[in-house]
């Protein structure tokens, strides 16, 4: 029976251990998958896949995922579009996309603010999500615009599209080629391609330019690729930080800075405590040497004058009433000299109990404290 009972219990586990799985498995739900913003891979709404598939397929589409360098500085009439750069390129970058655009090739960017790109220079508007956009012939269309900035524009420019509140798309010439930009990133979105006039908008600034080849910017979405501390700032100034960081550790280290907790020696403390005070007193009273002790703390007392009252040491206690009337202000005459007839009563014994050493031993403490305060 016993091994009958072992069998059932393993297959109630094996089937709860099952029912357990299949629950897990049903009830899982993976996370979605994550994409960055105004990337062509992304079919989310904030991606730019649909408008890149049907460039793909009807103007030759391509995705470009190098660094500038390797781009092609020849008269090929390419056109690269940038939209919503994750960071803004380093120096040698951007120096390698003027060339490609010097070269007669040109670059369309789309940015929801583009200051510190290609030298462009904004301004701050009132933002106003749907309105008018006039184009260079002057014909209207509707589209929403989240961008709170306006283009500046030089006598050179050419103004592409425009709104009450300023330059919406500008054109600019490098050489050969041209650069187009334009703060209305979002009209490549997903969710708001087809939306308003957008997609009639988006030809009308890639048909600027009669490019052969368009290609899209995926080198400017990479984290990998955004400038890093040690690429910002020019080397001289990196060095100049180290030698600062090490002089003032060595610095530190000549003062004799410590850094953690202090653990005092025990000699230290011992050496200025009351220790040895309260052995040589415990002393004391396991000998029963009370007249010895009082007498010690009563030359200690007459220091202690000598020290703060200027009375001199030699002087006897029946000789001090005068002096502690004028001093120990916190006692009458009668009280001072009954003191001092007690300590002498004491003094002159040859033995004195307990009860009378502690009595007098609190006594001549109170007259330590008043005479050291």
């Amino acid at each position: 029976m016993k091994p009958l009972s072992k069998i059932r219990a393993w297959m109630w586990l094996i089937i709860l251990l099952g029912l357990f799985l299949v629950f897990s498995y049903l009830s899982y739900s993976p996370k979605p998958q994550y994409y960055p913003d105004y990337v062509t891979h992304s079919p989310s709404p904030t991606g730019v896949k649909a408008f890149y598939k049907y460039i793909e397929k009807e103007k030759a589409g391509e995705r470009w995922n190098h660094p500038p360098e390797l781009l092609k500085a020849t008269v090929d009439r390419q056109l690269l579009v940038m939209v919503e750069p994750s960071f803004i390129p380093e120096k040698a970058e951007m120096n390698a996309y003027i060339r490609f655009m010097k070269a007669g090739n040109t670059i369309v960017l789309l940015q929801n603010n583009p200051q510190g790109m290609f030298d462009v220079k904004t301004g701050s508007v009132k933002p106003n999500k749907e309105m008018k956009i006039y184009t260079q012939e002057h014909t209207s269309n509707h589209a929403e615009i989240d961008s709170a900035v306006r283009l500046q524009t030089k006598k050179e420019d050419q103004v592409l599209l425009s709104d009450q509140a300023g330059p919406i798309a500008v054109k600019k010439s490098l050489g050969k080629g041209q650069l187009i930009v334009a703060v209305t990133p979002e009209w490549m979105t997903n969710d708001r391609l087809l939306k308003k006039d957008h997609l009639p908008l988006l030809f009308y600034l890639l048909n600027e330019e009669k490019a052969n080849t368009i290609l899209f910017d995926e080198y400017i979405h990479g984290g990998e690729n955004a400038s890093t501390f040690w690429n910002v700032y020019p080397m001289w100034f990196l060095l100049l930080v180290l030698q600062g960081i090490l002089l003032i550790v060595l610095w530190l280290w000549a003062k004799g800075k410590r850094f953690g907790p202090i653990f005092e020696p025990r000699e230290a403390s011992v050496r200025f405590s009351d220790e040895g005070i309260h052995a040589l007193a415990a002393w004391y009273l396991r000998g029963k040497r009370y007249h010895d002790s009082i007498k010690i703390q009563a030359d200690y007392i007459k220091l202690v004058l000598k020290e703060t009252w200027q009375i001199p040491y030699n002087r006897e206690w029946k000789d001090l009433s005068s002096t502690f009337e004028k001093k120990w202000t916190g006692l009458s005459a009668y009280e001072i000299n009954s003191f001092l007839t007690g300590l002498i009563n004491i003094l002159e014994k040859e033995k004195i109990s307990k009860q009378e050493y502690l009595l007098w031993s609190k006594k001549l403490e109170e007259l330590r404290k008043e005479v050291e305060g």
